[in-house]
């Protein structure tokens, strides 16, 4: 069983989400499905219906499992070192400044500065403090501050 570490903001997405699909659901496939043949042939509407019943179904269940082995990421008790929910502002190659946010795998983008604790410069990141230089494939970075917020 796989745990997934989720912000607060990002459980609650996702529990909308939820909700909003199973809503979906109810109001859009209650109802009784196209028939199968059209004459002779299988009607194009069963096939659509089908694909897009067990897509959702497909993500209703990918949802209810995360969100029963989710853990919410806290601030830790040591803050001197970078956990899951850490910003760390960091200096690349000893000369330009990057920030990232280490965060669960269902978060990470790269686009946005978020690392997952489980890509190889997250893990290289985790119990790291300030001034420790950290080496990233053909990158070096030292780690100038840690910062954890809410959220």
């Amino acid at each position: 069983m796989s745990i997934y570490y989720l912000t607060k903001k990002k459980m609650e997405e996702m529990e909308e989400e939820y909700e909003n699909l199973k809503k979906i659901k109810r109001e859009n496939f209650s109802q009784d499905a196209p028939s199968f043949f059209e004459g002779e042939d299988l009607n194009p509407d069963f096939a659509f219906y089908e694909e897009n019943l067990e897509g959702l179904n497909a993500r209703i269940e990918e949802l209810e499992t995360i969100l029963k082995n989710h853990v919410i990421i806290t601030r830790p008790p040591d803050k001197d070192k970078v956990y899951l929910g850490a910003s760390v502002l960091l200096k690349e190659n000893l000369s330009k400044e990057q920030r990232f946010k280490i965060v669960g795998t269902l978060e990470a983008n790269p686009f946005e500065g978020k690392i997952s604790n489980e890509s190889p410069a997250g893990q290289a990141f985790l119990g790291k403090r300030v001034g420790d230089t950290v080496s990233v494939g053909a990158n070096l970075y030292k780690i100038l501050k840690i910062n954890y917020e809410e959220g």
